[in-house]
């Protein structure tokens, strides 16, 4: 469109944008906390899996997966925000072809999700960069001094799937100075049976509460006594304002719960 500034998002999609986008739908629980912490009176919808701010008043619109399209619409958004991995691309081009201008992200490590959410803040909604996302960024400059321990992330259960290759999870175990022991792996999600994942000779298992519900009772009694810890999934899985604490609250669980650990040799 002539004389529309135009912007492109981290697929290197060209969004016309004749203002700064005034009502946003979020499709990504991150992007909704980052989205209501920096510019709340923007936010008009998010799916039902966007549990933080606890407070947060917006319109529903289902899921990552299975958005409901006709309540996306009834919002009347000037711009939807996605993920590349945690939505369809079937629904982005669904959403698009209505004419909706949908912004989406890739987030593969921490220095990416930093500097996606700083342009989809600064370049897509045309607001000034947080306080809360510089804080993220000094924080996570700092590598953790934790051993250098092999590591296994499941995130789910039957069938057992782990944390691989070039994920934003796998960089926050190298920054906590901790070893991805799938680090290597072909795919970013690998599947695995029981006795292959056992075989992994891992030092520590780090059991989150989503998107599988780990607890004490589901997950750890499969692994060596005192293996596993439990973690917040948030702390583990989420960019946004959940970063500026996830550091400190990965390195307290991992210390206070395995002060001595041995590590197998890396």
């Amino acid at each position: 469109m002539a004389g529309v500034p135009t912007v492109e998002d981290d697929l290197g999609h060209r969004l016309a944008l004749a203002t700064p986008p005034r009502r946003v739908v979020s499709l990504v629980p991150s992007l909704t906390e980052a989205l209501a912490a920096t510019a709340p009176d923007r936010l008009v919808g998010a799916t039902e899996w966007c549990t933080h701010p606890g407070d947060l008043r917006v319109g529903r619109v289902r899921g990552t997966k299975n958005p409901d399209h006709v309540a996306i619409a009834a919002l009347r958004p000037d711009l939807v925000v996605a993920n590349q991995e945690e939505n369809r691309r079937a629904d982005v081009e669904r959403l698009r072809s209505a004419g909706v201008p949908v912004w989406v992200t890739r987030i593969e490590s921490v220095d990416g999700a930093i500097a996606s959410m700083r342009r989809l803040l600064t370049e897509g909604l045309s607001v000034a960069e947080p306080d809360w996302l510089r804080r993220a960024a000094a924080v996570w400059a700092v590598r953790a001094p934790l051993p250098p321990l092999r590591t296994v992330v499941p995130i789910w259960r039957r069938p057992w799937m782990v944390v691989g290759s070039g994920t934003y999870t796998g960089d926050v175990l190298h920054r906590l100075g901790l070893v991805n022991a799938f680090g290597d792996a072909p795919d970013r999600y690998p599947r695995l049976a029981e006795d292959q994942l056992l075989a992994a000779a891992t030092d520590l298992v780090l059991l989150p509460d989503e998107p599988y519900a780990f607890t004490a009772d589901d997950g750890p009694e499969a692994f060596a006594p005192g293996r596993a810890v439990l973690v917040s999934g948030r702390s583990l899985t989420w960019y946004g304002p959940a970063m500026v604490g996830a550091r400190d609250e990965l390195v307290s669980a991992v210390t206070d719960r395995l002060p001595g650990p041995t590590p197998t040799g890396v």
